[in-house]
């Protein structure tokens, strides 16, 4: 979790003494009293784990996972189809998985890109062929990663390297290659310093290839399709992570 005011970061040297807590409610609400949010209300920036926590929801895989609006994550059917979904009026607890009261204001809330980008990562990676060129290149790249571990689990690194290696693009079938190509291109046109002005397009782009891969949509990829405007305008200033955040 980082600390933004202004669009500044400040050190989070709260944080550090809290590296060995359990990542609960509980510990988030101390957590909030150290660092006086009730009197700064700072601007907080993390993945959607330490959103939820903070803003008291239900983690495990609900029905109502998303913030913002009352989005059904089961319902499949109607995911990339329905892009308008009833916006949530309250954080109410005992309500559409909420379980406890929110400790901070949703309006001070940032989604980091790395997140983001990873999120998008592990979908293609879930979506690919697996008996197919892609799948066995990037299953012999990483030769120290559990067949289980590869189909869901990235960092920045690894996808830098990926995205940098043309026998990976060389080696994906048709429709993996346009859906790769377009991840590439939504991390340099929207997800980092740089805002294209047709970024719209650019994320439509991904969303109907992520479709056709048939990738599963995650509340990341949710939120790039119903809720582009709670995105930070320039998000590459927006990271919990420096270092990865740069490399991609």
């Amino acid at each position: 979790m980082v600390l933004l005011h202004n669009g500044n970061r400040f050190p989070s040297f709260p944080l550090a003494h809290a590296a060995n807590m359990k990542e609960s409610y509980e510990s988030m609400k101390l957590l909030l009293g150290k660092i006086k949010y009730d009197e700064f209300k700072w601007k907080l920036c993390g993945d959607l784990k330490v959103v939820a926590l903070l803003l008291g929801m239900e983690l495990s895989y609900t029905k109502y996972c998303c913030f913002l609006c009352e989005w059904d994550s089961w319902d499949k059917k109607n995911h990339y189809v329905n892009k308008l979904w009833p916006k949530r009026t309250s954080l109410m607890t005992g309500e559409k998985d909420v379980v406890n009261p929110p400790l901070v204001l949703l309006g001070k809330i940032y989604l980091p890109p790395l997140h983001i980008k990873l999120g998008l990562k592990k979908n293609f990676v879930k979506g690919m062929d697996k008996t197919d060129c892609g799948f066995q290149y990037t299953r012999n790249k990483f030769p120290n990663v559990s067949d289980a571990k590869i189909k869901v689990i990235f960092i920045g690194p690894q996808i830098r390297e990926l995205m940098h290696d043309k026998q990976f693009d060389e080696d994906l079938n048709e429709t993996e290659r346009n859906a790769w190509l377009s991840f590439k291109r939504i991390c340099k046109d929207f997800l980092g310093n740089h805002k294209a002005a047709n970024y719209q397009d650019v994320v439509q782009g991904l969303l109907t290839l992520y479709k056709a891969m048939g990738c599963n949509m995650s509340l990341k990829i949710h939120f790039l399709e119903s809720h582009l405007d709670f995105l930070p305008e320039n998000l590459g200033k927006v990271s919990d992570e420096h270092s990865d955040t740069k490399t991609l």
